[in-house]
């Protein structure tokens, strides 16, 4: 059989050169039927020839049947490996060398493997969302934190945000903020089957959650979720999660908040977009659908009770609301980073707490420690610290001077007049008192009287033209002469 440049030159020859077919036949010492044949067909099939293996045909069937077997029995981190396998059919009894069994595994694993289909993203179609663990430097101190990252398919551009959970509160919190970036909403939205919007998976349906279920129904688009296990259905949004790791998260981000470090790294988001991603956005941009007039609200409502020391316990942390609140039912917004407890129209925050914090403001208290100067004592420190100046400057005087019991009796006083006059008013005479040098009680106390306006009434229209002069005993003595008469 001839080589392929053999064929080449012969078909050269007769078809280019115009030689004849015998003295073609006789330079290459081929029949004159081999040049004819190869006229017609210029490169005829190679048939592969199969290599006989007896010690792979007697071991294949065993091997296979592990294969099957095992297959049922690993996970993505404790998966069949060649060595193993191999190990498995010496102690059998097979005769069979390594790599002949990594060979076959991996024909095994080709023959198994996914083909992915190259997908279109059309502009506004879909977005796709997923959660990834990362560290930063927060305040100080090394922390774990989740990295949420939404990314337009079309265009690729990019909204990231970190939280200190990966919950539901992050994730609905991650949506509402993502669609005012990119100013619009995309038709369909692909997750994995996380908890915060899958409370089922009944493949291939899924039972959402309620909190989601409204979400989507707010923003009016499509949920579509990834087959369980297989986070390739989402691949730009996982490639991208690996390189927002390399490209700003290294080395790790400092930062006092994670509000502070989330906007610089969007920041650094968007300034390292490349410039076709900004002129494909200039096109999906228009074709987003519309926000809503309001926005969707991401915390999470629950009533709670206060207990008698006006303490809420909630997810595991304790938090403190006005004394007056003491033994009733309030209503609970839980936030992604605070908490805020409503009665009416009033209302309190918190920065929200890890299980088992505890959250306090003594402001709560200051009419039960206005009375109690023994326990205003003890929390003292605290309390002057939340007021402010001049109550600190205050309390370091009082101690000086009067020592820790009496100085407790004089801020309790101080609370007091708080609660009759105001804690403007009585900061303002109590910054002019320590003005002049010390604190005088009693100096404060006249001129929180001088300073009290009188209350004013409010005269009808039709009063207000009239004169009323004030009466004398005279005048009640004619009246009740006139009535004897």
């Amino acid at each position: 059989m001839l080589g392929v440049m053999d064929i080449y030159a012969l078909r050269r020859k007769v078809l280019v050169e115009g030689q004849s077919q015998r003295r073609v036949a006789r330079e290459m010492g081929v029949a004159r039927d081999t040049v004819r044949r190869y006229l017609e067909t210029p490169a005829p099939e190679r048939q592969e020839r199969q290599r006989y293996s007896p010690v792979l045909d007697r071991v294949r069937p065993r091997l296979e049947q592990l294969l099957e077997e095992w297959s049922h029995r690993t996970t993505a981190k404790q998966r069949i490996t060649g060595r193993r396998l191999h190990r498995q059919l010496r102690e059998e009894g097979y005769e069979v060398g390594l790599t002949l069994v990594l060979a076959e595994l991996r024909e095994w694993r080709r023959r198994r493997a996914e083909v992915y289909a190259p997908l279109v993203h059309r502009p506004a179609e879909s977005a796709q969302v997923d959660f990834f663990e990362v560290r930063v430097d927060l305040a100080g101190e090394r922390r774990r934190v989740w990295l949420l990252v939404f990314r337009l398919m079309h265009s690729g551009r990019d909204y990231v945000r970190l939280y200190e959970r990966q919950d539901q509160l992050a994730f609905l919190d991650g949506h509402v903020r993502a669609f005012a970036h990119f100013g619009g909403v995309p038709r369909r939205m692909v997750y994995d089957n996380l908890s915060a919007a899958v409370r089922r998976v009944q493949f291939p349906r899924r039972r959402l959650t309620e909190r989601f279920a409204a979400l989507a129904s707010h923003y009016a688009f499509e949920p579509s979720f990834a087959r369980p296990g297989q986070g390739h259905d989402k691949g730009g949004v996982e490639g991208r999660g690996r390189g927002l790791r390399w490209q700003v998260l290294t080395p790790l981000p400092r930062g006092d908040s994670l509000q502070q470090i989330s906007d610089e790294m969007q920041e650094e988001v968007d300034r390292l977009a490349p410039k076709r991603v900004w002129e494909r956005f200039a096109t999906e941009g228009p074709l987003l659908r519309p926000l809503p007039t309001v926005a969707f609200e991401p915390r999470r409502m629950q009533p709670v009770s206060v207990n008698r020391s006006a303490m809420v316990r909630l997810e595991g942390a304790w938090y403190s609301v006005p004394e007056r609140w003491a033994g009733l039912r309030v209503t609970a917004w839980v936030g992604v980073s605070e908490v805020a407890f409503q009665r009416g129209a009033e209302q309190v925050s918190h920065p929200r707490q890890r299980f088992g914090g505890r959250r306090v403001r003594y402001r709560h208290y200051l009419g039960e420690l206005s009375r109690k100067p023994q326990a205003l004592r003890q929390v003292a420190p605290e309390l002057v610290d939340e007021l402010g100046g001049p109550y600190d400057r205050l309390w370091d005087l009082l101690e000086d001077e009067r020592g820790g019991h009496e100085a407790a009796r004089a801020l309790a006083r101080l609370l007091q007049a708080d609660a009759e006059h105001g804690e403007e008013r009585v900061r303002a005479a109590l910054e002019a008192g320590l003005a002049e040098g010390g604190f005088d009680e009693l100096a404060v106390r006249r001129s929180l009287a001088a300073s009290q306006a009188p209350d004013e009434v409010t005269v009808p229209e039709r009063l207000r033209g009239c004169r009323v002069e004030q009466a004398s005993l005279a005048d009640f003595d004619r009246l009740l002469e006139r009535g004897a008469s």
